[in-house]
């Protein structure tokens, strides 16, 4: 297989020659599962691992490798492993605030050319969590493809609801109806899959994502769980991994996520809530809060239900969480390289 059919294009490529000179070798990577990752190239998959020199001038967990990242490799032992020395910069990449209370970035997947958001029609539909969804694709500059699973437990007026509060939401992405049961929408999933581009799943556990791409696959690759008396799948996904399709589209299946903590640097809840921005820019005065101030064209949008008062409030919510994130981390960032310099100070004082 050519490195074109693992995603290289030729940007990547010219980027990967100039950093990994004549010494290195190019490969993706497939899988990562805490410090243990599997690279692939043009003869197949091995395990790999990071130098002690990457580790050490990676500044941060965003500088570490994920699934989906182009690295520079050296194999050993007749290419039974290899050891990962730089990594190619990202075109695009989905990351998220760090679960928990630990204020930093935590990189999921890179190098995705779509993303396929997936919500279950029975339990899991909820546009305030899609909106979540979409301000982290749209921040890793990825094109979003909505995807509204198990359909078939759901009638077509409640389904029609559902699409019609999307639309409300202000949100333009494409969306995909379909059924792991009948199978209605799947072949639509499929045909939007081309050769050598990327796609990833994201949504909660139990709506269905590993079943799709054992739909996608035609067999059942990838273990799934039962379902419970309420429609749910149980989660059966461990790890990040990425597969290839029979027409050559490659897939990263992971983990549902239970927390969607918002750190963006601006772009992707700009995208994600556009509307808002133009209406803003409407408002008489400049620096309008949106509150009780005349020729306020936000509060006039919703006065005439031309703005989800919903929509609106979602976008207060992530705009404050985003901020607040961020500020922290600068903080952290900023303690961090403090203490960076307080240690190197104090291992040159003690060389004298």
């Amino acid at each position: 297989m050519e490195l074109t059919g693992l995603g290289l294009n030729g940007e990547l490529k010219e980027t990967a020659r100039e950093l990994c000179g004549p010494d290195l070798r190019l490969a993706r990577v497939t899988a990562v599962d805490r410090n243990r990752y599997v690279v692939r190239n043009e003869q197949g998959e091995v395990p790999a691992e990071l130098t002690g020199r990457f580790l050490h001038a990676a500044a941060s967990s965003v500088g570490l490798p994920c699934v989906g990242d182009w690295v520079c490799v050296q194999y050993h032992d007749a290419e039974s492993h290899a050891t990962i020395h730089d990594l190619v910069p990202r075109r695009s990449f989905l990351r998220r605030k760090s679960p928990g209370k630990n204020i930093d970035f935590q990189m999921i997947a890179a190098n995705i050319d779509a993303a396929f958001v997936v919500q279950s029609c029975h339990f899991d539909f909820n546009v305030r969590r899609l909106e979540r969804y979409l301000v982290m694709v749209n921040e890793g500059k990825i094109e979003p493809v909505l995807l509204l699973t198990k359909t078939d437990l759901v009638s077509e007026a409640e389904l029609e609801r559902m699409i019609g509060d999307i639309s409300a939401a202000g949100i333009t992405a494409r969306i995909v109806p379909l059924s792991n049961v009948t199978g209605a929408g799947v072949a639509q999933v499929r045909e939007a899959m081309e050769a050598g581009k990327t796609y990833c799943l994201l949504g909660s556990s139990g709506v269905g994502k590993t079943t799709l791409i054992n739909q996608l696959l035609g067999q059942d690759a990838l273990e799934t769980g039962a379902v419970s008396g309420t429609g749910e799948g149980r989660h059966t996904t461990t790890r990040r991994h990425l597969v290839m399709l029979d027409n050559g589209a490659l897939l990263i299946d992971m983990p549902g996520m239970r927390e969607l903590g918002i750190m963006s640097e601006g772009s992707g809840l700009n995208d994600s809530f556009a509307e808002i921005g133009e209406l803003a820019a409407r408002c008489r005065f400049s620096d309008c809060s949106h509150n009780n101030e005349p020729g306020c064209a936000i509060r006039k949008a919703i006065e005439r239900g031309e703005l989800d008062a919903a929509h609106y409030q979602s976008y207060l919510k992530l705009k404050a969480e985003s901020e607040f994130n961020e500020m922290s981390y600068l903080d952290k960032r900023k303690k961090d390289k403090a203490f960076g310099k307080m240690v190197k100070s104090v291992l040159k004082d003690s060389r004298k």
